[in-house]
């Protein structure tokens, strides 16, 4: 709604007095709804600021949605019509419910690549940032109006395979690993590189295994398949728990006979050349080339990477890409969008970069075996969710659900309210705290609406819009307006910790106000005025929530 009065408001300023593009600033201090700083229309229009604003504010009060307008400091205040823009904001979300801030207007193609995890490792704490930043990314376009297509590239090619299977033929146990799969096979391979820096004859058996595997030797082939299908158990495991999906899970290894199109066309634009028996594309004279193939023949990401790329612009005609990849993968990213620049193409594409996460103030290693597994760690934090729900709450019907979506809620609003950007310390107990900016207390809030609204049934028909004149409710409903401008904003910047913090601020306005207003008033309209707000309230939370790729309660 406000966008709709900025739309306006700039209308007429264009139609009635000639100017173009003026800046309406929402105050953050003062009780204004909109401001138009006036010094630079000093110079352009060669007027006093004062006149400037007898100007501006005769064109403005023609305008059915302002109330008023005030000049102080340099700026013009504007007042809005509190009760028709009450009216307007809440009547949509009332009617629309989950579908406020939907759109259906952009029919194009997204891509998003994420969670990518390595198999034959297990699912760690590590992975969980590109794992629910991309789920987010992808709930978020999708009620931008996108086709939105999940792909899973999994980590399942590379030398580090070569690795893996000279590790299983030294040192594996067949019983224990067809016992404890993952975690037997991930101790070969942190036990693998313990006895490389000892012995570096080793990296060079790997080389040559992952070499084999490439030339498609039968028992090599086998036992890589078995790693895979071991490691896509444990995935999907993970997955369920998050409730993440993909509508691929198109790996590596996929790409293996889709490469040789990708070298032969570097060839053909005379981009491909020899440098010490690898060969490179060279990007420009100040920057190292860019590996193609190895020496040994061996592809490399980048060469994966582009073939990834035709294959899916050819199956899904995206617009654009997005790869949720850490920070350290930048100049990777910018490398293969220089490459197929070179190669004549204009693809829109996008790393969504993000720090790492930390226990202790360390960075976890595979290698090293510093990594905390997923499924661990959800665990226990349901069962730390149910030992409070128990304690508060013990009479509490399906306890096993709610300390689910408590747990697991808590764990990945902690990772989205975060500048995603920045490192992370992953610590259980901060996450789970029913008070501060989490989850469980996201959840909390929501909880007490459904409690209030089941006390009394809202009458649509026996509400007073004048009543949310009153800054207690009017503050509420501006920010309330402001959430289909919120997921557009997530959406621009790739950062779902746009929605976390906009839902941490409107819940921390609905407790204020409901420490301040009896909700469930004697009087009638009072009541069903104060019912429409919360109601109002519910649905974006639950929504943002949604968003957010999280579960919400209607009791804990």
């Amino acid at each position: 709604m406000i966008e709709t009065i900025k739309t306006d408001l700039r209308h007429l300023l264009k139609n009635d007095l000639n100017i173009e593009n003026v800046v309406l600033e929402m105050p953050k201090r003062g009780d204004s709804d909109l401001a138009i700083p006036l010094f630079g229309y000093q110079k352009t229009l060669g007027k006093k600021l004062n006149e400037i604003y007898e100007l501006f504010s005769n064109v403005l009060i023609k305008s059915d949605y302002i109330d008023r307008v005030e000049f102080i400091a340099g700026f013009l205040n504007i007042y809005i019509k509190r009760a028709p823009f009450s009216k307007r904001v809440l009547d949509k979300i009332h009617k629309e419910k989950s579908n406020f801030g939907s759109r259906n207007d952009n029919n194009e193609t997204i891509v998003i690549d994420y969670s990518s995890p390595n198999i034959a490792k297990s699912f760690s704490v590590g992975h969980l940032r590109s794992t629910v930043i991309g789920n987010s990314l992808k709930l978020i376009y999708k009620k931008l109006g996108y086709n939105v297509v999940g792909v899973n590239h999994l980590g399942d090619w590379g030398t580090q395979f070569g690795s893996m299977i000279v590790a299983y033929k030294k040192w594996g146990n067949k019983e224990l690993i067809q016992s404890n799969p993952i975690d037997e096979l991930q101790r070969l391979y942190v036990r693998f590189h313990e006895e490389a820096e000892k012995d570096p004859s080793l990296s060079q058996e790997a080389r040559d295994a992952f070499l084999k595997l490439e030339q498609n030797d039968p028992e090599y082939i086998e036992l890589w398949t078995y790693f895979k299908n071991e490691s896509l158990k444990e995935f999907k495991e993970m997955y369920d728990l998050l409730d993440v999906t993909f509508d691929s899970y198109n790996g590596e290894a996929f790409y293996n006979d889709k490469m040789d199109d990708v070298v032969k066309e570097l060839e053909e634009k005379n981009l491909l050349v020899e440098d010490q028996g690898a060969m490179v594309v060279r990007i420009s004279e100040d920057q190292p080339p860019v590996l193609i193939k190895r020496s040994d023949g061996a592809t490399l990401y980048t060469t994966r990477d582009l073939a990834a790329l035709f294959y899916r612009l050819k199956t899904y005609d995206f617009k654009k890409v997005i790869y949720v990849v850490g920070n350290e993968q930048k100049l990777h990213f910018d490398n293969l969008k220089k490459v197929t620049q070179l190669m004549g193409y204009d693809f829109d594409i996008e790393h969504v970069n993000f720090g790492l996460v930390l226990q202790d103030g360390k960075k976890m290693s595979t290698r090293k075996g510093k990594t905390t597994k997923l499924n661990y760690v959800l665990n226990e934090a349901v069962l730390k969710a149910k030992s409070a729900i128990e304690e508060k709450n013990p009479s509490l019907d399906d306890k096993d659900n709610v300390a689910k979506v408590i747990g697991i809620g808590a764990i990945i609003f902690n990772d989205l309210k975060n500048d995603r950007t920045l490192d992370i310390e992953f610590n259980l107990d901060n996450m789970l705290k029913f008070e501060g900016q989490t989850g469980p207390y996201l959840l909390y809030s929501i909880v007490r609406i459904f409690s209030i609204l089941k006390q009394g049934e809202l009458d649509f028909n026996e509400v007073d819009y004048k009543i949310y004149n009153d800054s207690n409710y009017f503050g509420i409903i501006k920010t309330l307006d402001q959430f289909p401008n919120i997921v557009q904003k997530a959406a621009n910047e790739s950062s779902p910790s746009v929605i976390a913090k906009y839902l941490l601020g409107l819940s921390q306005e609905f407790n204020g106000f409901y420490a301040k207003v009896k909700i469930n008033d004697s009087n009638d309209v009072l009541r069903n005025t104060n019912l429409l707000l919360i109601e109002s309230i519910l649905n974006v939370l639950i929504e943002g929530l949604r968003l957010l790729g999280m579960k919400h309660l209607e009791a804990m």
